[in-house]
């Protein structure tokens, strides 16, 4: 073989000869450590995901407040969104290299809870290292836009996701396995999620980015100034509170109702992982390339409702199926519905958003859904003293319906938004 065939053999072997289109120098490095720092944080999906309840639930045997608290915790940090991105503006911090500094705190967090062997320590410890998972959500919201072509945006995402969620459906088939075998070994699990945080924290630092561009403000909460004047953009944001309240009120009842000895089910934590990680996560692997290339050119707002209807078809089935075959069934939709909405929870304002603004419209997104996230799974168990399950579920259903409606008259605007123009002053 002469060298150049050897050479035109190596061209076509690169992601451009698979229906990618080349990437520049700081795309590709964009794209490397991603989707390297998409596996821990894979990992580290499972602990908000299933783990951090479950141990909360049968090795503590917590209460109705301890239990809304850990399952609020990621919501915690995204109540945190604008005063991050008003620190990291001030301090002139690369943003990557700031996300970096979040994950290393996370990890100190995680690490003291496995050593501190009390309950309001664990409740307190785990809901600061998952709010650190979503701190850095604004941040990385900024990188993509900044790093990634927009038309390919979605795609590239997409591709580390599914690699975050095979790392996470992985990893919580083992510890479930592991936690099956002896609950109290939880500590293992938390020193676990304190070495992925700080892997994490050392892709972070490797990924290209810059400084946020500077508002001429000094309030955290000046982007509600800009969310203001754009009328598309705050209606979305409300029928985003109705549909997110609905389904992140059911988030942590999933665990509740396959943990707890009181709905006759009382899985062991292997099969709890499988339905709450597992089969969601495989779905979540079939279809995240396919929303990925559908977010790049679809109407975002029917893409919105679509996967509106996949959350409360699959709440309304995962709830009131009462057999194995209903579990599976609402677990695996419950994925298919989730793959498409991380992505659009993630990379949605980057469609609305002056370029230069996206961290602070992010921030704006990010802080309602922790308001919401907060309050919604204590909402959700205290309705559950007088509700059963069934009925929760079936609200939560409705609720995510009537948002579904309240888009269409936003149809028209789903394709092309040309963003406002901002003062930054304002």
């Amino acid at each position: 073989m002469t060298r150049a065939s050897l050479r035109f053999l190596l061209t076509r072997l690169r992601p451009a000869a698979f229906g990618s289109p080349p990437m520049n120098a700081v795309a590709r490095l964009t794209y490397q450590f991603d989707r390297l720092r998409s596996v821990p944080f894979g990992v580290l999906d499972t602990a908000a995901s299933t783990f951090l309840l479950l141990v909360a639930v049968q090795a503590y045997q917590a209460g109705a407040i301890e239990k809304a608290l850990i399952a609020a915790g990621g919501n915690v940090g995204m109540l945190t969104a604008p005063l991050v991105v008003q620190t990291v503006e001030r301090m002139r911090w690369p943003t990557s290299r700031a996300a970096a500094v979040i994950a290393l705190l996370g990890g100190v967090a995680f690490m003291a809870a496995g050593i501190i062997s009390a309950l309001p320590a664990f409740v307190l410890l785990s809901v600061v290292a998952v709010a650190c998972t979503q701190a850095v959500v604004p941040l990385m919201t900024q990188v993509y836009q900044d790093n990634y072509a927009p038309r390919e945006r979605g795609k590239y995402y997409s591709r580390a996701l599914v690699l975050r969620v095979a790392a996470s459906s992985v990893f919580a088939q083992l510890a479930g396995m592991f936690l099956t075998n002896d609950i109290q070994s939880f500590r293992w699990l938390l020193v676990i999620y304190a070495v992925a945080f700080w892997v994490a924290a050392f892709f972070f630092w490797r990924i290209p980015s810059r400084a946020l561009a500077l508002s001429g403000s000094t309030n955290p909460l000046r982007a509600v100034n800009y969310v203001l004047k754009d009328r598309v953009f705050t209606w979305t944001l409300a029928v985003w509170m109705v549909m997110g309240f609905a389904n992140l009120m059911m988030t942590p009842m999933r665990i509740e109702y396959l943990a707890n000895p009181i709905y006759g089910l009382q899985l062991d934590a292997q099969s709890i992982a499988l339905l709450t990680s597992v089969v969601p996560g495989i779905a979540r692997l079939v279809m995240g390339p396919v929303w990925g290339l559908i977010f790049d050119r679809a109407n975002f707002f029917v893409l919105r409702m679509v996967l509106n209807v996949g959350f409360a078809l699959g709440i309304a089935t995962f709830f009131t199926g009462n057999s194995a075959l209903g579990l599976i069934a609402g677990a695996a939709i419950f994925g298919v519905a989730a793959s498409g909405g991380d992505l659009a929870w993630s990379l949605w304002v980057t469609k609305f958003a002056p370029p230069a603004r996206v961290a602070d419209y992010m921030s704006v997104h990010t802080f309602l859904t922790g308001v919401r996230g907060v309050v919604a799974p204590i909402v959700g168990y205290q309705l559950l003293n007088s509700l059963s399950l069934g009925a929760l579920s079936w609200i939560s259903a409705a609720l995510i319906l009537l948002a579904t409606l309240m888009l269409i008259p936003e149809i028209q605007h789903g394709r092309v938004k040309a963003p406002i123009a901002i003062d930054n002053n304002a």
